[in-house]
């Protein structure tokens, strides 16, 4: 089974006992993206920089053995309709072409708080 087919629950234990790091897990991921994005469109905005940064942060604290949460170093995907601080934010829409906002949702806040590594931001209908 590859990487990005299975549970969180499975990639999390992975990470914890180390069969993997976040980042060759993040790295899985984005390969099937770039294997299938041109096909399926899934994604407005890949955020491949944030997400390496994000997922060594994660190695480190799963190192340490610090501050592990169950999406501690899971890579994820946020639809473009959750702003993300300095990332381009569209929620589908023309109107919003070159939106960057200066703050994140709540719920971004949350999985960043969590370890989660964002993969950047899916398609959506304007503004659904």
């Amino acid at each position: 089974m590859k990487l990005y087919q299975r549970t969180i629950r499975d990639l999390h234990q992975m990470l914890v006992d180390r069969e993997i790091s976040s980042v060759e897990l993040t790295d899985a991921v984005f390969n099937q993206i770039d294997a299938v994005g041109d096909k399926t469109k899934a994604y407005l905005l890949v955020t491949r920089d944030l997400a390496l940064r994000q997922a060594k942060s994660a190695d480190e604290r799963l190192r340490a053995k610090g501050d592990i949460q169950p999406l501690t170093g899971i890579p994820i995907a946020l639809k473009d309709v959750l702003c993300v601080k300095d990332v381009a934010s569209t929620a589908g829409s023309k109107i919003l072409q070159g939106f960057i906002p200066p703050y994140s949702a709540t719920v971004v806040e949350r999985l960043e708080r969590e370890g989660a590594v964002f993969l950047g931001k899916t398609n959506c209908d304007e503004f659904a």
